[in-house]
């Protein structure tokens, strides 16, 4: 009986880390980003890092962002092992209209294949400020 138990261990051990050692793994070089002060009608584009330290492909299944005024994309969209990617992100100031000033946040979010992280964030932090007259 002690002999079964032991095999029927081994073979789940087995089992387990197969299942394990060959999943992606989402890295970001970065959570956050701060653009500091951007003018009121400028947009800022900002770049980082995204990698794969899994053993199997990273599949990107979207890039979605909290607000109209920032924009996002990841490419390419599935990342080897070892491998990375670029996200650009663009935030457009004027957005909101002339009038909005001062400090906001928004996310992107990053949607992926990574079962341990199937959704990570970026925080994009920037500060507006008001145009000045000519």
């Amino acid at each position: 009986m002690w002999r079964k138990i032991g095999i029927l261990l081994v073979l789940t051990s087995v089992l387990l880390f197969a299942c394990s050692s060959g999943q992606p793994k989402i890295m970001l070089e970065r959570g956050r980003i701060d653009v500091g002060e951007v003018v009121n009608g400028e947009i800022a584009t900002r770049q980082i890092s995204v990698s794969n330290e899994g053993k199997a492909n990273l599949v990107i299944e979207a890039v979605t962002t909290s607000c109209g005024c920032t924009k996002a994309r990841l490419e390419p969209m599935t990342i080897p092992p070892g491998g990375s990617g670029v996200l650009t992100i663009e935030f457009d100031s004027a957005a909101h209209g002339e009038e909005l000033s001062g400090s906001l946040i928004r996310q992107i979010f990053i949607t992926s294949n990574d079962r341990q992280q199937p959704e990570v964030l970026v925080e994009l932090a920037a500060t507006v400020i008001a145009q000045t007259s000519p």
